[in-house]
């Protein structure tokens, strides 16, 4: 069950503008002014609504955040300091975190079966973290991978296969470039980044790798501590990826490529984790955020009050779309593969929202005004070959009656009805 007042919508017929034709295809060269005029692959915009699941090593201390190592190795705060005396021996290291992370029940058909349901249209797996332990058996991670510690399984070949099996998903993959204590990262910063043996015999080879292997439709890179675009050699892997790839026609990036490259450069703007402008921008974009209000990673601390409601939810995902952007709504299963109850129910409980309401959200353009100004919490979205604009409203008026003060209705012309209702007993 789904509690009452979430968003309704409300289909307006008024005429409005044809969209312009898209570009042709062309070859790319590596660099950015090239890069950034490929067009974006058609569905992504489409698909407006996309799950982030956030899986590593880190699931197994599962406390205060998924940069556990980071806050308790280098930063030294004292909740994490003070959660490893009191529950592990006093030479225990992040490394031995490693055999702990089981995946003992992870099914992967099972994942694939809930994210169908959640009305989401792609998926975007960690990869690797910040930790650099790689949820496949990367050749350039020795003993540090899911092959050859813990799980003994390629957790991304596993959950690809039944993501293109059972369900109409897009499958993604996320990717730190950097890791926090690799030596070799750590001796090119200390070189000011002039040295390049990270990326060279780390990085890249395994972009290309998880490309190749896994054909990503999302590729979603984070972390570049510090380092500039010319040290990952990014748009060299990205006109690679757009012109050679098995994926050049259907992938999209991301922009975060290196240090200055963010809300800048790459196929649709990220800007910050849980960016929500509440304006249209001129550009793709995406905001990414956590059910979770404090962690990506699973938490065995997180109270009740901690995790977003299916209202807020929704909320984020109706002013998101509004305003030109897709939601990437994140996950933190547990390490040995669950996801937890309260997970699951906002995921399956959106899926209940969208299957009355998706009309309005899926396939949709952002209209000339992207919020009511005399009501508010009232936000559109348009189908503009169909001459269909959409008022979704997220509060019924106290006084019964709903005013929209945008719609410029003409007599005779337009039409106004109440297309969709939720039914909290759905």
């Amino acid at each position: 069950m789904l509690p009452p007042a979430l968003p309704l919508l409300l289909p307006l017929l008024l005429p409005l503008l044809p969209l312009p034709p898209a570009r042709g295809a062309a070859r790319f060269e590596p660099t950015w002014r090239s890069l950034d005029a490929r067009p974006l692959p058609a569905w992504f915009d489409r698909a407006k609504f996309g799950i982030f699941i956030h899986w590593g090593v880190f699931s197994v201390p599962s406390f205060g955040s998924e940069w556990f190592w980071w806050y308790w190795q280098k930063e030294k705060i004292p909740k994490f300091v003070n959660f490893m005396k009191d529950n592990y021996p006093p030479d225990f290291k992040y490394e031995d975190f490693g055999p702990l992370f089981t995946a003992k029940f992870f099914n992967a058909n099972q994942w694939a079966d809930i994210f169908q349901a959640s009305g989401a249209k792609y998926i975007v797996l960690t990869s690797k973290h910040h930790e650099g332990f790689t949820l496949w058996g990367s050749e350039y991670s020795w003993n540090w991978n899911a092959v050859d510690e813990g799980p003994k399984r390629d957790i991304v070949k596993e959950l690809e296969v039944a993501i293109r099996n059972r369900t109409d998903l897009h499958f993604g993959l996320y990717y730190s470039l950097f890791e926090w204590f690799h030596p070799l990262f750590l001796e090119d910063k200390f070189s000011l980044f002039h040295k390049r043996q990270f990326p060279v015999s780390k990085t890249l080879p395994e972009l290309y790798k998880i490309v190749n292997k896994y054909q990503p439709e999302v590729l979603w890179a984070d972390g570049d501590g510090g380092a500039p675009d010319v040290y990952w050699n990014s748009t060299g892997f990205l006109a690679w990826l757009y012109n050679e790839s098995p994926v050049r026609d259907t992938v999209v990036t991301n922009d975060r490529w290196g240090a200055g490259t963010i809300c800048k450069h790459g196929g649709y703007y990220t800007c910050s984790d849980r960016y929500n402008p509440g304006h249209l921008l001129p550009h793709k974009w995406e905001n990414c955020m956590t059910i979770d209000k404090f962690s990506w990673g699973y938490r065995r601390d997180a109270g009740i009050h901690d995790y977003l409601t299916i209202e807020e939810l929704v909320e984020q995902l109706v002013e998101t779309v509004a305003c030109g952007g897709n939601l990437l709504m994140n996950i933190g299963p547990t390490q040995d593969g669950t996801i937890s109850a309260i997970f699951e129910e906002r995921l399956r409980q959106m899926g209940s929202w969208l299957k009355v309401n998706g009309e309005a959200i899926y396939e949709t353009h952002t209209w000339r005004s992207q919020n009511d100004t005399v009501t508010p919490d009232v936000w559109y979205t348009s189908k503009p070959t169909e001459k269909l604009v959409y008022a979704m409203f997220l509060k019924w008026p106290t006084s019964g009656q709903l005013f929209l003060g945008q719609p410029k209705a003409t007599p005779g012309a337009t039409e106004a009805e109440k297309k969709m209702e939720f039914n909290s007993h759905v």
